[in-house]
């Protein structure tokens, strides 16, 4: 069980959200949206002050993390999180 946060993602989250270095985004399940894992639940994110990391990817200054009690989501596999700059936007892949 991994997270990547890949830098052209990093790098848009610090603008979009006006994060500084030092700075946390938590990553949370939260109910609805098209998540792959578990239908009915997506993931969400905000700028947060991490309690108990269960997973974390420090990028570009800033620390990208899920806490533990929302590992089960994951399911044991890899949350990659990359920019498509074609569509730029956001992309979070499970596998």
């Amino acid at each position: 069980m991994k997270l990547v946060v890949e830098q052209p993602a990093a790098r848009w989250y610090k603008t979009e959200m006006g994060l500084a270095d030092g700075d946390a985004v938590r990553i949370y399940v939260r109910l609805g949206g098209c998540g792959s894992v578990h239908p009915g639940l997506s993931l969400g994110v905000n700028k947060d002050v991490p309690r108990t990391i269960g997973l974390s990817d420090t990028v570009d200054g800033v620390t990208f993390y899920i806490e533990e009690d929302n590992l089960w989501y994951l399911d044991n596999r890899t949350l990659t999180i990359s920019f498509d700059e074609r569509y730029e936007e956001i992309n979070m892949s499970v596998w």
